[in-house]
């Protein structure tokens, strides 16, 4: 009998694990793509870059608000809401981009970020690897990002700007592979924060691939 009711509760385990996936996936794409049109039409319609202020307000503000409501509907209203934000926040750098006749740049920069982040799901999603001992790295790695970034914001030395471009690629790698494995082995229920989470690395990623891409094209 306690057999059978171990059988059970590991069976509804896996399925209420494997539904949290399923549904951050799905709302992931769907935030991608949303994300994609408000960058897209940011960058058509040459809207102005918010300034570092309000996009820190923006984000951060919206970022509280989701997690706040994630346990509810309107959680998800927050995370289009948030997405969105960023989304167009992409759009003057495009617009930059495209007017240095670095197109070329964002398509590699979409390519290396759906690679990384094939590559990273997969190997968690493919060996089951539990990545919880990722943490005490991230800390500290965040804790040098932002050191890092802060410094630059008064040095402004190109190379700098290189490292901590690289760093954010590896801090968001690591974030990719720590959040599907919290997922994959019950540690994340909520699929609105799993998707925000993951969406984030995935932004992070793709602008500092955008940054080392274009910096090698102008050194060129």
């Amino acid at each position: 009998m306690d057999r059978l009711i171990a059988t059970s509760s590991r069976r509804h385990s896996l399925l209420s694990t494997h539904k949290v996936l399923r549904n951050t996936y799905f709302l992931l794409s769907l935030t991608l793509a949303f994300s994609a049109f408000t960058a897209t039409a940011s960058t058509l319609l040459r809207l102005p870059a918010p300034g570092l202020i309000l996009m820190l307000v923006g984000f951060y503000g919206l970022l509280f608000l989701t997690y706040r409501l994630a346990n509810s509907p309107a959680g998800i209203l927050a995370t289009f809401a948030l997405t969105g934000f960023m989304g167009y926040i992409l759009g003057p750098l495009l617009s930059m981009l495209l007017a240095s006749g670095a197109g070329d740049v964002i398509m590699l920069a979409l390519g290396g970020t759906a690679l990384v982040f094939f590559c990273c799901s997969a190997y968690v999603l493919t060996t089951r690897k539990d990545m919880s001992f990722l943490s005490g790295m991230m800390m500290a790695g965040f804790v040098m990002l932002l050191v890092a970034v802060i410094a630059n914001l008064f040095l402004h030395i190109p190379a700098l700007s290189m490292a901590i471009s690289v760093m954010f690629i590896l801090f968001s790698s690591g974030a990719i592979l720590w959040e599907t494995s919290n997922i994959i082995h019950g540690g994340e229920t909520n699929y609105i924060r799993a998707t925000v989470s993951l969406y984030v690395s995935l932004y992070n990623i793709f602008v500092s691939l955008l940054s080392i891409f274009f910096g090698g094209m102008r050194s060129n």
